[in-house]
């Protein structure tokens, strides 16, 4: 008798434990979205050299490579915002001709953190020896404020869906029960960004436009249950 009795208990505990986590709830997404003018830029670029001989291809790369960080030291770039991030020596060979070459080179990329800097720093750079831009990723030095703003906006975003929910059945938004953070890691998206370098001729001046900067969103989704009173 006493095991019935313990197990008839045991079963009514989580009968009632069950009926207590049954509380009437919505759940709804939300999103926040920042849009800014970017300050800062990644650019990828590279050296790139040819030649039949390992020793001297790999010699004319490293005195390009050492021209172009010399240049990028003049434009006054600290040593933490520039670094190389791939070195490489490949040899091919030429079915046709039936002769082998080697291939040099290296990648670097440089943290601008000012880009009124952009079109003397590239011109430098092309005249340093650089055969390679590889890609402008724009940035902003607010990156931290602005997910901020965005995580707040996207939790009002979701408490305003769930408000607009349950006016039409007369009851209120309670407290928030989960919040799931459902936003990617690799903001900022860029909206748009195109980058062209005018050809060096004579009469042009430092004054161009080469860069078409545009706008970048710090975007921000999350999950939120509420109680619904």
């Amino acid at each position: 008798m006493k095991k019935i009795f313990l197990v008839l208990t045991l079963i009514t505990t989580m009968l009632q434990a069950q009926e207590l986590k049954q509380v009437p709830s919505i759940s709804v997404s939300g999103e926040g979205k920042i849009k800014v003018i970017p300050d800062e830029a990644i650019i990828t670029l590279g050296v790139q050299n040819n030649g039949k001989d390992a020793t001297e291809v790999k010699k004319k790369n490293d005195d390009t490579v050492d021209a172009v960080l010399k240049v990028i030291k003049k434009h006054g770039i600290a040593k933490t915002d520039y670094q190389t991030e791939r070195v490489s020596l490949y040899k091919n060979y030429d079915y046709n001709a039936k002769k082998y070459s080697f291939q040099a080179s290296q990648t670097i990329s440089i943290y601008l953190k000012d880009l009124k800097k952009y079109d003397a720093l590239i011109m430098d750079l092309v005249e340093s020896g650089i055969n390679n831009i590889n890609g402008v990723d724009f940035k902003s030095s607010k990156i931290k404020e602005l997910e901020a703003q965005a995580r707040r906006e996207a939790i009002l975003d979701a408490k305003k869906k769930a408000e607009d929910y349950v006016s039409v059945l007369n009851q209120k938004v309670g407290k928030a029960i989960t919040i799931s953070d459902n936003s990617r890691t690799n903001y900022p998206q860029p909206m748009y960004k195109t980058y062209a370098m005018a050809a060096d001729s004579e009469g042009v001046g430092m004054n161009r436009e080469t860069l078409a900067i545009g706008e970048i969103e710090i975007i921000s989704n999350v999950s939120v249950v509420f109680e619904m009173e």
